[in-house]
């Protein structure tokens, strides 16, 4: 059945950002990539306004003449716009990866490059062409031990993956008659995929919030280091990047500095997490404890457990839970980098 424009656009305000303009064209990796960044962080979806009816026609096989002429070799033409959002979607991707599995063994050896490849990949395959995901993954994983520990490494990471998959595009292979799927399993396979990528990070945010809020200001700290020699452009990236920021100072009639941050703070991570409501019980401490408050317990309870001083065979164990319920604690009163 023809595709119609007036449903696809239809569908485009109804639920753009989530894809389902692209999902109805059977564009499933482009309506993958706006499930998982709300439409392109929302510029793509503005685009596809101007778009749809290339997508339609795309959709529809409109294409006569290129069907009378043997189909080239040549790999389809470099598109700007496309590098763009290859390196946008795989710092993105890393991103996550970084926040939500960062506690993972190899992480920045095997995880992190995987997961930044998989975002660059994603968007070389949208549209009629596609790339080489080993080559573009085994540039990943090269790149990576490069920049071991950086908080930054998703972004030489991703240039290098998107660089190799511009390199290696090619355009997709004709659909044979028939082949079109059912939507049941495109959705199966939409949805776990969704999963895969969204599970990690509500783990990590509704798990351990502070930590999370941490991480992310210190990539945004980290980023606008770059740009110290460009005092004005530092100024203009930090003033969009905190926007967040600054709309929940206004909330809490709070200013831009550092007191009104932890302000801000206090709203947002007032209840403690069950790790950190049994770190407090280690320490024999209320949840109204401060900073003093934990140092204090802490040091008590080293002198009465360290191993060199007590005997006893729980000491070491007893030790080891009290230190940990220390580092638990002095994360979440860990002063703020913003000021």
């Amino acid at each position: 059945m023809a595709k119609s424009v007036m449903v696809t656009y239809a569908l485009w305000a109804a639920g753009g950002p989530l894809g389902l303009h692209h999902l109805y064209l059977g564009r499933d990796s482009h309506a993958l990539l706006w499930m998982l960044t709300l439409g392109g962080f929302g510029f793509g979806w503005v685009r596809d306004f101007i778009r749809i009816p290339s997508y339609v026609a795309e959709a529809n096989e409109n294409v006569e003449k290129e069907r009378e002429t043997p189909p080239s070799m040549a790999p389809p033409p470099v598109s700007l716009v496309r590098f763009v959002g290859q390196v946008c979607v795989g710092i993105y991707f890393g991103t996550v990866a970084l926040i939500g599995l960062n506690s993972l063994s190899f992480f920045y050896l095997i995880v992190l490059p995987l997961s930044v490849g998989a975002g660059v990949h994603l968007v070389s395959c949208i549209g009629q062409q596609t790339s080489d995901l080993q080559k573009t993954l085994t540039t990943c994983l090269i790149t990576s031990p490069i920049f071991y520990g950086s908080t930054l490494s998703p972004l030489p990471i991703s240039l290098a993956a998107s660089v190799t998959a511009a390199q290696n595009r090619r355009a997709k292979p004709p659909r044979t008659p028939g082949s079109k799927q059912k939507l049941a399993p495109r959705l199966y396979r939409l949805g776990l995929a969704w999963l895969a990528f969204s599970a990690p990070l509500g783990y990590c945010i509704f798990h351990n919030t502070t930590a999370t809020l941490y991480y992310l200001s210190d990539c945004v700290a980290a980023l606008l280091d770059i740009f110290w020699f460009l005092p004005w452009l530092r100024n203009v990236l930090e003033y969009i990047l905190l926007m967040p920021y600054r709309l929940l100072c206004v909330i809490t009639g709070g200013g831009y500095y550092e007191e009104a941050w932890r302000k801000v703070l206090e709203i947002l991570l007032k209840e403690y997490s069950e790790k950190e409501k049994e770190a407090l019980q280690v320490l024999s401490l209320e949840v109204e404890a401060s900073l003093e408050d934990i140092t204090r317990s802490y040091r008590e309870l080293v002198k009465t457990w360290h191993p060199d001083h007590n005997p006893s065979k729980e000491a070491e164990a007893t030790f080891m839970k009290i230190h940990e319920a220390y580092e638990v604690l002095l994360r979440r009163h860990k002063p703020h980098r913003f000021k």
